[in-house]
């Protein structure tokens, strides 16, 4: 048996992920700041076995590097990492502050290049591979999300660097998601039942909106092994959208 470690695991996409890796017989070590949702993981992930969820917020270097050092004195061995946790601020350009633009990069992009350097001794020694969570975003952009776009671009190329950096030993590779929907996936008091317009899942070509297992099947594959002649690629799930024209008709 192997480890993983993935950031804010406990809920949406992260959490998605984190239930398909304990599935397939890897022990999780979950990084998440929320106590709400880690307090509901807890409460409705069974097999406490095959995970480990640790308060811990990622934006801080030195709290991130004391957890790692301790997740690292503990068994299984550590060979995945996930790169998940990311927060966001959609607001006016000239409302947006340095410090939430900081704070922002902090938590979506510094987080997962310490991470990988802090593990990086221990992913070389087990031959293991990384997933950074990127978005449709860093290609693609609406207004007022200069700090969130920003920061999901450096995940794109903070992806292809690390691989070459890591080669031959660990592979690293990103996903970027389209529109997920994660309503049922957050924690308790934020969590609903889906209910979109078909005018909203028909608009993708694949003729509806994701889903977080459809981001945690992609990313279990490309960390295990049957994806061993991948690297430093980046993965769109966005049902097609970014490959769609539109164009405003009369």
């Amino acid at each position: 048996m192997f480890s993983a470690v993935i950031t804010g695991g406990t809920q949406g996409i992260g959490k998605a992920i984190s239930l398909k890796l304990i599935s397939e017989g890897v022990f999780v070590f979950i990084l998440d700041n929320d106590q709400e949702a880690i307090r509901d993981f807890e409460q409705e992930v069974s097999d406490a076995k095959m995970y480990n969820v640790v308060l811990c917020d990622v934006a801080n270097r030195h709290k991130l590097y004391r957890t790692l050092e301790s997740i690292l004195t503990q068994k299984p061995a550590l060979k995945y990492l996930v790169n998940n946790a990311a927060v966001s601020e959609f607001k006016p350009l000239d409302e947006l502050e340095p410090e939430e633009w900081d704070h922002i990069l902090a938590v979506n992009l510094t987080s997962y290049f310490l991470t990988s350097k802090y593990l990086a001794a221990n992913l070389r020694a087990s031959k293991g591979s990384v997933v950074n969570l990127c978005s449709t975003r860093a290609f693609m952009s609406e207004p007022n999300t200069e700090a969130y776009s920003a920061s999901k671009g450096g995940v794109f190329a903070l992806t292809h660097s690390l691989a070459m950096s890591l080669q031959p030993h660990v592979r690293v590779n990103c996903i970027s998601p389209g529109w997920i929907d994660v309503s049922s996936w957050q924690k308790k008091s934020k969590r609903k039942a889906p209910d979109w317009a078909e005018k909203h899942h028909l608009q993708h070509p694949v003729g509806r909106i994701g889903k977080p297992e459809d981001v945690a099947e992609l990313c279990w594959f490309l960390l295990s092994d049957k994806s061993g002649f991948v690297t430093g690629q980046n993965f769109t799930v966005d049902g097609g959208m970014t490959k769609k024209m539109i164009y405003q008709e009369e």
